[in-house]
């Protein structure tokens, strides 16, 4: 059966490009990391370089190290907090930025 109203589903059917992305920042100042989700991922880089961020603005520069685009806000939401809560998720997820995070 459809769904009566998709955008409720976390879809926007107006918009056939969505896209909801969930990234990674690298500090040079610090070497930490940084995960967080956008809808559009170039605005909040900036955000991010212009020191607009909270969480981040004492740690420039940044570079991005990786993303992932999600149809759905929904799941964007649940990566990002599978990916903020450690463990295995961020382990498994080091291990295959290892060459990004130690160049």
């Amino acid at each position: 059966m459809g769904v009566s109203n998709p955008a409720a589903a976390g879809r926007v059917p107006t918009t056939p490009n969505f896209m909801v992305y969930v990234y990674i920042l690298k500090s040079l100042k610090d070497k930490k990391i940084y995960t967080g989700y956008t809808a559009d991922l170039r605005r909040r880089l900036l955000e991010h370089q212009d020191g607009k961020v909270k969480s981040t603005k004492k740690r420039l520069p940044l570079n991005l190290i990786y993303y992932e685009a999600y149809a759905s806000k929904k799941d964007a939401l649940a990566r990002e907090k599978y990916l903020k809560s450690g463990g295995k998720a961020k382990n498994v997820l080091k291990l295959q930025l290892k060459n990004s995070l130690n160049p």
